[in-house]
């Protein structure tokens, strides 16, 4: 029979508290704080959060570029001398160089994660899935965010090729300010029908990847709490909304009623 508090075959005292193994090592405190610092970590690094990251410092980028481009809707001439005034100003800004290189780090960043996330979704799910019913609660758009994505990737090199090319390695001319004159170099490009067309169809494109990726971003950093889910869906329609359509506006405009 037992003995109260004692355990009969080791005579050990329940009183005394657990019995450490011996063949087990006991982690110190340091050791404690630094796993736990490594899980924090390995969460704050994770691939959906440093997407989330990237995705919505390229939309901050978007509000600042959209504000230089909306110069063009100016008269012509005031148009002129301020978009090449603005462009001189950033093109001699060390921190905007700076900012240049985080941007397509970003870009580069943002494109990869999505490939790495959207392999790691298949592998999970498994390609013979047969009941996938995701189409009867998430929106098409949600459903490709990868062929959205394509088609901007796709955009952002031809726009890239266009101008950024051509202000780093071409001879652009010079207007009667002796800036460099890449507002005709934007007008020149606007007046092709056929860009026009896609860049718009681009936009239509972006817009919808801002829809879903704004909202996906605020619930993957945590921050879509239920109280506030409403006006945090508003918020990605008036953004993306906005984005989309100012940047599409600016070529139609210039294409049709530009001289």
């Amino acid at each position: 029979m037992s003995n109260g508090d004692h355990e009969p075959e080791q005579g050990i005292s329940l009183a005394d508290g657990p019995v450490e193994n011996p063949d087990i090592p006991s982690t110190s405190p340091e050791e404690a704080k630094f796993r736990r610092v490594k899980r924090w970590l390995s969460g704050t690094l994770s691939q959906k959060n440093l997407m989330a990251l990237t995705g919505l410092f390229l939309c901050f980028f978007l509000i600042i570029h959209l504000a230089g481009n909306l110069q063009l809707l100016l008269p012509t001439k005031v148009a002129q001398w301020q978009f090449n005034f603005y462009s001189k100003l950033l093109s001699e800004n060390i921190f905007i160089h700076i900012i240049s290189y985080i941007l397509f780090a970003s870009i580069m960043a943002h494109a990869i994660y999505a490939l790495v996330i959207t392999n790691n979704n298949r592998r999970a799910n498994g390609k013979g899935y047969e009941y996938d019913r995701r189409g009867v609660s998430s929106k098409w758009y949600s459903r490709r965010m990868g062929l959205l994505g394509t088609v901007i990737l796709f955009f952002l090199i031809i726009h890239l090729r266009d101008f950024w090319y051509e202000v780093q390695f071409g001879h652009l001319p010079v207007d009667k300010d002796g800036q460099e004159d890449l507002y005709t170099l934007v007008v020149t490009v606007y007046r092709n029908g056929w860009y026009v067309l896609i860049y718009v169809l681009c936009m239509v494109a972006l817009g919808y990847h801002l829809l879903h990726g704004f909202f996906s971003a605020a619930r993957t950093l945590g921050v879509c709490h239920p109280r506030y889910v409403s006006w945090i869906r508003i918020a990605g329609w008036i953004y993306s909304v906005g984005i989309s359509a100012g940047f599409a506006l600016v070529p139609v405009y210039v294409h049709f009623a530009r001289p």
